[in-house]
């Protein structure tokens, strides 16, 4: 079992989502379903007095599109020198 991990996990949560959902393109995601997605992830348990707001879903958001991007950098066959 995964251990737990909350709203200020912001890289946990950005690597949790692009290994779950790695097929969708984060900045297409609107805020109330980022919230959805973070909040069905095995082991994430929202801490009593640190809820979630804005400014840590675009956080959230913006590390998500850096791993987005790492992994569609990952798949792209390396260019060769001729």
């Amino acid at each position: 079992m995964a251990d737990s991990f909350h709203w200020l996990d912001i890289d946990r949560i950005a690597e949790e989502l692009s290994d779950h959902h790695p097929c969708e393109n984060p900045l297409s995601i609107a805020f109330p379903r980022l919230r959805g997605l973070v909040e069905q992830l095995d082991g994430f348990a929202e801490q009593e007095g640190h809820p979630v707001n804005e400014r840590i879903l675009e956080a959230i958001q913006a590390r998500w599109i850096e791993e987005h991007n790492e992994a569609v950098d990952e798949d792209q066959p390396a260019a060769e020198d001729h």
